[in-house]
């Protein structure tokens, strides 16, 4: 392959020390993708990292004038502000960038995406955009389900997502780890990432001294929910909590839905829109029944007796392979 063809088919993946970052790099090394040329590049702090792409030892790199040249695809998997930062160098490439940060959700020129979305909004595939934003997996939840909704003639829905420590990268994995072996072994808890016991704990914030923010990680959500719904007369409220979990996000909703409503209706319209639903008599989705699929896993609907109409769901999805996965489709359509 001459160096030309190699450069037109160049990858850059920048937030590459991520755990978002490494699953995406893992999961194209895997697709059609697989013999292209993968850039890796991060914050300075990450820069000189060793690793491997395409079975092949490689370092991570800083961001340096040139770092996007030719490049086909660029995926931005670090921090919200790592994206903003160097979301000018991208553009003036020639390459789709495709976000997982969150740092894109409102802006104009982009276009939201995920499988089923499309089809949920009866709309053409947004071929001709620069630059697309792939949703987190509780943004995913969140607007497939509203719009699964919509047809069962929704009033109202109402979200409650619980995070993992994994959001927070790996320092928030180790720094669980770490207080749960203090906490057994009667240990003070160190806590300088979230700055709050976050083992045996749940919260809806973090300590004031956290680089960390449940309310930054809702409205993540409420932004991409509002990019991917549109002019939908029906917004869901949302709220995050901690959970003291490694991986997966699992949430609660309750929506409430016109009289015609019933749970076959119900669960043909979920089904439509993407969601993976348990059988009857089969264990209720998990974090722990999450890890490495590819689809949102949601239990069977369940009405509340107390108030007619009213309607309750629970789900679970893997919160690092779900938008990585969703990140690769989109390639692949693009290219």
């Amino acid at each position: 392959m001459s160096s030309m063809e190699r450069e037109s088919h160049r990858i850059v993946i920048a937030g590459a020390s991520s755990l978002l970052g490494a699953e995406l790099k893992s999961l194209l090394e895997e697709s059609k993708f697989a013999g292209w040329d993968f850039h890796l590049l991060d914050e300075e702090e990450a820069a000189g990292t060793l690793t491997e792409a395409g079975g092949e030892p490689a370092v991570i790199q800083p961001v340096e004038e040139g770092s996007f040249e030719r490049a086909r695809f660029i995926f931005f998997t670090g921090s919200p502000s790592f994206t903003k930062m160097n979301l000018a160098a991208a553009k003036h490439s020639s390459g789709k960038i495709v976000d997982l940060s969150g740092a894109l959700a409102c802006e104009g020129e982009t276009s939201i995406w995920f499988p089923k979305l499309d089809e949920l909004r009866e709309a053409d595939f947004p071929s001709s955009a620069a630059t697309y934003v792939v949703p987190s997996a509780a943004g995913i939840a969140a607007i497939a389900l509203t719009m699964a909704l919509l047809r069962c003639s929704t009033r109202r829905i109402a979200f409650q997502w619980f995070q993992p420590v994994s959001e927070a990268g790996r320092a928030g994995i180790e720094e669980l780890e770490s207080q749960a072996g203090q906490l057994l072994s009667f240990q003070s808890v160190g806590q300088p990432v979230f700055d709050a016991q976050v083992a045996f704990n749940m919260l809806d914030a973090y300590g004031a001294a956290s680089a960390h923010r449940l309310d930054t990680v809702c409205e993540r959500v409420r932004a991409e929910v509002k990019a991917g719904l549109g002019n939908s007369t029906v917004v869901p409220s949302i709220q995050v909590i901690h959970v003291p979990v490694f991986y997966g996000t699992m949430f609660s909703a309750y929506a409430e839905l016109g009289p015609a409503a019933d749970a076959l209706k119900i669960i043909k319209a979920c089904a439509g829109a993407g969601f993976v639903l348990s059988a009857h008599g089969e264990a209720s989705p998990s974090n722990v029944s999450a890890a490495g699929e590819k689809a949102i896993q949601l239990a069977q609907p369940k009405a509340d007796p107390a108030h007619p109409g009213t309607w309750w769901f629970w789900g679970a999805a893997d919160n690092i392979r779900l938008p990585a996965w969703n990140a690769v489709k989109l390639a692949e359509k693009l290219a």
